[in-house]
């Protein structure tokens, strides 16, 4: 099922209205949806390699804003769902201290999954249930997923077709490479 979904938004990718189809899933993705915006940025970008940058802004655009879907699902609906599981065994303390480690490192969280192959919604949703800051939330998100896809941008654009393969083959390590950059960066920053 999975697969035909993954090839059902490959088809998306060559319509006139796949813009608009990439602002969607990236939403959705980032929310709910489980096929990630990357299917279709890349063979948009592949065939029109001038408009790469205009895809990852889209995709990002649509990400970030999927995520604050999903950080109010977190937010406002889990807390609601959870809340009576949380007293009927009494987790207060488990999930007070849960919200305590996403304030103390959030941001590292949001930044480092934010670049990987790991589901955006799920970085999204912990951000709301552990009600972490929502404007550093943002920011953060528009750091990591605007990273993310206009890497993939660049190289796509840069390197066309052996790209693709690349980043299909070693998504986790390009990310990865890009993590560990942000987060050197910070502590240049915050140690310098």
């Amino acid at each position: 099922m999975l697969r035909r979904f993954y090839n059902k938004i490959i088809r998306l990718a060559e319509r006139s209205d796949a813009l608009w189809w990439l602002f969607a899933i990236a939403f959705a993705e980032a929310s709910f949806f489980p096929i990630p915006p990357d299917t279709m940025l890349i063979p948009m970008a592949l065939a029109q390699p001038r408009k790469a940058f205009r895809f990852a802004l889209v995709a990002t655009t649509g990400s970030v804003i999927g995520g604050a879907l999903g950080y109010y699902i977190g937010f406002a609906l889990l807390n609601r769902l959870a809340q009576p599981i949380i007293n009927f065994y009494h987790y207060h303390e488990a999930f007070a201290g849960f919200q305590a480690k996403f304030a103390q490192y959030g941001v590292w969280i949001i930044l480092i999954k934010g670049l990987t192959p790991i589901p955006y919604k799920i970085v999204t949703i912990a951000a709301g249930a552990a009600a972490f800051n929502f404007p550093l939330f943002i920011g953060a998100s528009i750091v990591t997923r605007g990273a993310r896809f206009f890497l993939e941008a660049v190289l796509l654009r840069r390197f066309g077709e052996p790209a693709r393969l690349f980043i299909e083959e070693r998504l986790g390590l390009v990310t990865g490479l890009v993590a560990a950059g942000i987060i050197g960066g910070f502590l240049i920053l915050r140690f310098a």
